[in-house]
């Protein structure tokens, strides 16, 4: 009788390839979910933005679960920005430059979250094969000495071991190729958003351009920077 060396090696290398697939498919749920939620919040962002009649109309329109909706916060944010009137250095001060570099670090802030769990993926893929060929490679190696021990090499005693063994790399495959691919369908989704997320960027920043790089502050702002900022008692025109 042979030994459960091979057996053992077989299941535990199943069970971990079981992992990566669990691990796999739930991350494939859960971008698909995110990218599906996000461009229809997009969608609707961008309606709502472009429907503004001016940049000051559109800074009232509120949505935060968007990746269009937060890198215009970031933006709005820099336009209400009140430097000192003590504040002589004009480059320090540069609007355009300071608001084209929030905006570019916020895009790499959406780019990072949408990447999120791809490292999986991409790991799961270019592993799961060689696991499932290390259970097979350690399995045929336990039959080959318990048939050298029993010596006998017929192919009823050597088809079931042999055969168990080789399951783990039809099956580390079978694990792999859903991660490859979604890896790759994912990878090209984030390229599309970011690539509109830069888009965004630009329009917006020839909009505030065009709005002379301000927009007015909130009353709720301006009373909450009075008590900070001496001697400031207008907002931004």
């Amino acid at each position: 009788m042979f030994s459960h060396s091979s057996s053992l090696a077989v299941a535990a290398t199943l069970w971990l390839l079981a992992a990566f697939s669990v691990a796999t498919w739930a991350l494939i749920v859960a971008k698909a979910t995110q990218f599906i939620r996000l461009g229809a919040r997009n969608r609707r962002y961008l309606a709502s933005f472009r429907a503004a009649p001016n940049l000051q109309s559109a800074a009232e329109v509120t949505d935060n679960r968007s990746g269009f909706a937060r890198l215009a916060a970031v933006g709005f944010g820099v336009l209400r920005h009140q430097p000192p009137a003590e504040a002589g250095d004009d480059h320090a001060w540069d609007r355009h430059e300071l608001l084209e570099r929030n905006l570019k670090q916020q895009v790499l802030r959406e780019r990072r979250s949408l990447e999120t769990g791809l490292a999986v993926l991409a790991s799961v893929g270019s592993t799961a094969p060689f696991v499932g060929l290390f259970g097979t490679v350690w399995g045929i190696m336990s039959a080959m000495k318990d048939i050298s021990r029993l010596g006998n090499a017929s192919i009823d005693v050597v088809a079931g071991p042999i055969g168990e063994a080789l399951l783990a790399t039809g099956v580390g495959i079978a694990v792999a190729i859903p991660a490859v691919l979604a890896f790759n369908y994912f990878v090209r989704r984030v390229k599309a958003v970011v690539a509109d997320l830069d888009d965004f960027a630009n329009d917006f920043l020839n909009l505030a351009q065009h709005a002379v790089l301000r927009v007015e502050r909130r009353p709720q702002e301006v009373h909450r920077l009075q008590p900070v900022v001496v001697g400031t008692a207008k907002t931004a025109s």
